[in-house]
């Protein structure tokens, strides 16, 4: 499992040119799954994020979670973080779970997100979207497990 952690103080996705999910101050989460993940990954990686200390106290320094700020999570499904690049200029797939596999991954990890007391929004898995998001910074944290 992958997830590029953004924090943003807003970010939203569109389909079709409609707003489909849009989020104020929190994460904008890429996250991505290949052929081994299961419940222990998605777990491990939803207490992560859960708990990860990067908005700013009064003091200026990245202690604060996502509860302290009362902030929010927009989970985007991006498969293009297994893209291998070793060979060739076009990037191969195949480290990518299978999208009837990444879709469950996905749902169950939002509902982690959700059991850990995190306001989840969603994009839309396989679609094509547009995600725009104002990166506060900026601080962008690479998971990977």
């Amino acid at each position: 499992m992958r997830a590029v952690v953004q924090r943003v103080s807003r970010a939203e996705v569109r389909v079709d040119g409609r707003i489909i999910a849009s989020i104020g101050r929190g994460f904008l989460v890429l996250v991505g799954f290949t052929h081994t993940d299961g419940e222990l990954e998605l777990d491990w990686t939803a207490r992560k994020l859960a708990g990860l200390r990067v908005f700013d106290d009064e003091g200026g320094r990245m202690n604060l979670s996502l509860a302290d700020v009362e902030g929010e999570v927009l989970v985007v499904s991006q498969f293009t973080l297994y893209a291998d690049i070793r060979k060739g200029r076009r990037p191969a797939f195949i480290d990518a779970a299978e999208p009837d596999v990444a879709e469950k991954l996905y749902d169950r990890f939002c509902d982690m997100l959700t059991e850990e007391g995190v306001l989840v929004k969603r994009g839309e898995f396989g679609a094509k979207m547009e995600v725009e998001l104002v990166n506060d910074g900026p601080v962008t944290i690479i998971i990977k497990n």
